[in-house]
């Protein structure tokens, strides 16, 4: 009885090392395949690409002459290849905007896009007055216009208006749009203003 209570003892042990080890061998494997998808040509293309439009971005906003009348945004792809697109009141912005970027490291090629928008007075008297009905003293969207470079951005061709940028609510985002519409001279009003709030919402759920 005694010999066979030992056998059956020794045979629970061999089984419960055997699981163990197949465990083990289990979790080691899990572990290396995460260590590889972390550390896969995809993950590495998609950081380097985000730190390439990282870096493109701030090349564009730290431009000398950009301004609120302007709207520069890019497309980075995997290959390293930057879209430069958007629109602005002075042709030489786009030909430095492109110098900027050619610079950097990680872009192989610049496709620039950039619209130079036509010389105009009528449309430059429309932006300032634009400029000083969104951004009047003591009016709610005041505290936009006192930085450098305002996050709404009022771009005007031909007499037609859109707006662009980023906005911390909704209710920004009308009053800005209100504020166009009630300037005379526009023949179309556009709001193209993201919302901050929504962009964080989108960004948390990925």
């Amino acid at each position: 009885m005694q010999k066979k209570l030992t056998v059956t003892v020794m045979a629970i042990a061999v089984i419960a090392a055997l699981l163990f080890t197949a465990s083990t061998g289990v979790a080691a494997a899990q572990q290396n395949k995460t260590q590889v998808q972390l550390g896969s040509p995809r993950t590495r293309d998609i950081n380097r690409m985000e730190v390439l439009q990282e870096e493109v971005r701030h090349q564009l906003v730290m431009l000398p002459y950009y301004s609120v009348f302007d709207w520069l945004q890019a497309q980075v792809k995997p290959d390293g290849t930057v879209v430069l697109m958007g629109e602005v009141t002075r042709p030489t912005l786009k030909s430095d905007a492109e110098d900027r970027v050619e610079k950097l490291e990680g872009a192989t090629r610049v496709i620039n896009d950039i619209e130079a928008l036509p010389l105009s007075p009528m449309d430059d008297e429309l932006r300032v007055a634009l400029y000083r009905a969104i951004f009047r003293f003591n009016g709610p969207l005041f505290r936009y216009g006192t930085q450098s470079v305002p996050p709404i951005h009022i771009i005007v061709k031909n007499g037609r208006v859109a707006l662009k940028g980023i906005v911390l609510n909704q209710m920004d985002s009308q009053l800005a749009e209100f504020a166009a519409r009630s300037v005379p001279g526009s023949f179309e009003v556009k709001n193209e203003l993201q919302i901050e709030q929504q962009l964080d919402e989108k960004v948390s759920r990925r």
